[in-house]
């Protein structure tokens, strides 16, 4: 018998926190996982899942609306119309069958899923506290996954109806007829157009010189012409959002970034304040073991997910998903949970963060891995190398031109002495599902001159990216 109650104890349930307890129990661990709130975490409840659903609703009257795009398929429809309150149902009812999904997951592994707030008391001792009180139990390791929270600037009042974050967007409980969208990341993009495809003109401000900034600086151009600019969005550009003020109607102070000079007051019907998110680590416990968080609040960890004490690992004590400040994605704390376990049964993984894929759902959407063509160019400077690009459009594809889809492009980016793949960007149509394809060669540490020997079905988009290497292994054999 173990001298501890369990093998693994979890804090946290999203996404993260459910991966890791899945291969936890396969591995003969026995588990249990902590859980405050709803299980699911903010991917679930509060982001990828209830936010999809938006996307693929709005994108469907996006789509019916767009009549000269039917016309040239041949089609006619007329009178489109929309019930904003199903729309949100349909978002509802799709959060409440996943969370019902993953709970039952873990029910028929026999993972014990306690409710209340888990604290760390020592690296083998936690607290869980409940309406019931507290209770202490025990695991040979823990492994903190507590997510993450919406970042909210200085200055701006949330008053979660008028003016609020994703946690409020998601619900959709109105379509405002002009509504201000704080930032310009994925979060901001998808929203500007679930609100646009339901009738509402949105003014987009961005405190940084350019829009959509994590992006790769071609994707970024391109997505402005395809997404924003035809679209009924205003954008202010290297301007901060100063203060807002949540009332009938929303205030907000609109000042230059780089002096903070006032020069501007617009006023809205909403605001959605999408500047990012930040970790939820307060009141973890983390000092019981000596853990010191960033200044951001990340915990601090090495690339088997141990949490680090003064740059060394703590044994039995590992953090995944959003709260560790590697890639704040649903799929990536998924992965890192699996990485994590491994490590705990005394098989020595790392995780590659560069072949992980990220997307923004937009219509069409944006998909990426691997690093953009600046940070490309930055690591070759540093390691003496030559990078190189490739790109391809989607008006030249067969499938697309049959969709009648042919804006979007493919960027792959690589380097020039051996060919090796570093980096792959694309806007279009199911670049979601497209991405995947780059990011099982960069985890493999492929060259564009193997890929280019790959075959495609054709047609299909896929050809987009066969397009792609191919150009790119032509030039490296040059």
């Amino acid at each position: 018998m173990s001298e501890f109650d369990y093998d693994l104890v979890i804090i946290g349930a999203g996404v993260g926190g459910h991966g890791a307890a899945l291969h936890a129990v396969k591995c003969g661990l026995k588990t249990a996982i902590i859980e405050a709130k709803d299980m699911g975490g903010t991917c679930v409840n509060r982001g990828c899942i209830p936010s999809k659903a938006l996307l693929a609703a709005s994108g469907k009257v996006r789509e019916l609306k767009d009549t000269s795009h039917l016309n040239g398929l041949g089609i006619q429809v007329k009178d489109i119309r929309f019930d904003e309150g199903a729309i949100a149902n349909h978002a509802t009812n799709l959060v409440n069958k996943i969370r019902g999904d993953l709970t039952n997951s873990l029910k028929r592994l026999n993972v014990d899923m306690i409710k209340g707030w888990g604290k760390v008391i020592d690296i083998h001792k936690v607290s869980v506290l409940s309406d019931s009180g507290e209770k202490i139990i025990t695991a040979c390791n823990i492994m903190l996954c507590p997510g993450s929270i919406p970042f909210v600037p200085p200055g701006i009042e949330i008053d979660h109806q008028t003016v609020f974050t994703s946690d409020e967007a998601v619900k959709l409980e109105s379509v405002p007829q002009w509504v201000a969208i704080i930032g310009s990341g994925y979060i901001g993009l998808e929203f500007s157009d679930i609100y646009t495809a339901l009738g509402s003109e949105v003014t987009m401000i961005e405190a940084l010189d350019t829009l959509m900034p994590g992006f790769d600086p071609d994707i970024s151009k391109l997505a402005e012409r395809i997404l924003i600019k035809p679209r009924d969005i205003e954008t202010h550009v290297g301007v901060l959002a100063k203060t807002v003020k949540p009332g009938t109607p929303v205030v907000i102070e609109l000042a230059d970034m780089k002096t903070k000079e006032i020069i501007d007051t617009i006023e809205v019907d909403a605001c959605l304040v999408a500047t990012g998110r930040i970790p939820a680590t307060k009141n973890l416990g983390l000092e019981n073991v000596g853990v010191t968080i960033d200044r951001r609040g990340f915990i601090p960890v090495d690339d088997r997910m141990a949490v680090l004490k003064e740059g060394e690992p703590i044994p039995h004590l590992w953090a995944v998903g959003d709260a560790t400040g590697k890639m704040m994605l649903a799929h990536a704390a998924s992965g890192q949970g699996v990485i994590a376990v491994e490590n705990i049964c005394g098989r020595h993984k790392t995780i590659d963060y560069r072949s992980i894929p990220a997307a923004a759902f937009t219509h069409p959407e944006i998909s990426y891995v691997g690093l953009t063509e600046p940070q490309a160019r930055e690591l070759g400077e540093k390691e003496g190398f030559a990078v190189a690009t490739a790109k391809t459009y989607f008006k030249g594809n067969s499938k697309a031109l049959a969709e009648g889809e042919t804006e979007g492009m493919a960027k792959v980016v690589y380097r020039k002495d051996t060919g090796e793949l570093l980096g792959v960007h694309i806007i279009g149509i199911h670049a979601s599902d497209l991405i995947q394809e780059a990011a099982n060669a960069i985890a493999q540490r492929r060259s564009v001159q193997t890929l280019s020997f790959n075959i495609h079905a054709h047609p299909t988009l896929s050809e987009v990216l066969d397009e792609a290497f191919k150009r790119a292994e032509s030039d490296v054999a040059a």
